[in-house]
């Protein structure tokens, strides 16, 4: 049986991190929100190549500083909201990791990096349209930062944690 896939995701500064979770548990259906909010790096890496990709992750994180990111806009999901996140450093982070890893990335994974934070999903049209229109009408971009990397094991449910890697770098 092969090990549960990995997610990758990006752990952000506190005060970010509470703001996003915060909207999620407000705007997402409670009986899907089983994860916390996240921006998500990869989607699904090999679970049986675990401790090479933490190897990779723990090297990556030790060369890599905080990584300073603009929260730019809002983006309509159809059936939710997500916040756009813009920072070049994370979008080469992610292109180096991609990389290695490029023999092993789902047709998902392979495709262009568009950062986000979905803190609704799965709702019907017309309130998401809500949703979205009422944080769009209030909407200040604003700064966060990447203090990390975080990767999950995904069996079906919550996800699991498999690893911290707090970036380290000058």
């Amino acid at each position: 049986m092969a090990e549960a896939p990995l997610i990758l995701t990006l752990r952000f500064d506190e005060a970010s991190y509470e703001y996003f979770e915060a909207l999620r548990r407000q705007h997402f259906p409670p009986e899907r929100n089983v994860i916390p909010a996240h921006l998500t790096l990869f989607h699904h890496l090999p679970g049986e190549k675990a401790p090479e990709i933490a190897a990779t992750l723990r090297e990556a994180a030790r060369q890599t500083a905080q990584i300073p990111l603009t929260v730019t806009g809002l983006r309509f999901l159809g059936r939710g909201t997500a916040f756009e996140i813009a920072g070049p450093p994370l979008a080469a982070l992610r292109r180096d990791l991609a990389t290695c890893w490029q023999a092993d990335l789902t047709p998902q994974d392979a495709q262009g990096f568009r950062p986000h934070v979905t803190i609704q999903n799965k709702m019907p049209a017309d309130e998401a349209r809500a949703t979205y229109e009422a944080l769009r009408a209030a909407f200040m971009p604003f700064e966060a930062t990447g203090t990390g990397l975080l990767l999950w094991h995904y069996r079906g449910g919550p996800w699991e944690p498999a690893g911290t890697f707090p970036f380290e770098g000058g």
